[in-house]
């Protein structure tokens, strides 16, 4: 199996994808229709692009801030979080799943940006 359909299978898990750091592909499986997932794909896209921009001013800032390089990003709303790291996204619904094991399995399936396709 693959890292988007294992997250899939994973209970409270609504959606996976992936997209590419240029932003002109992306594949996803789950309960999300194809505009949507699109859109997921950019917004994902764009905020990890923020992300390593921060990160990469705070590694200025202060050499051993510990944050980079950033390997990914979660935003936690009142009914879904969104967890991304790389290029892997995930919509989660926080009444059935579990954060931290969504989180725990990226983190050991999911490699870093250097090793991901541009």
């Amino acid at each position: 199996m693959s890292v988007i359909s294992d997250l899939v299978a994973t209970p409270g898990v609504i959606a996976a994808g992936e997209y590419t750091y240029r932003g002109d592909r992306f594949t996803y499986d789950g309960q999300l229709d194809y505009e949507t997932a699109r859109m997921a794909s950019i917004m994902c896209r764009a905020t990890t692009m923020a992300v390593h921009m921060e990160t990469d001013m705070l590694k200025h800032l202060k050499s051993d801030c510990g944050c980079a390089p950033a390997r990914g990003w979660v935003v936690r709303g009142d009914k879904v979080t969104v967890c991304v790291m790389a290029n892997i996204f995930c919509f989660i619904d926080n009444a059935s799943s579990s954060l931290n094991e969504v989180m725990e399995y990226m983190r050991e399936h999911v490699a870093g940006p250097e090793e991901m396709l541009v």
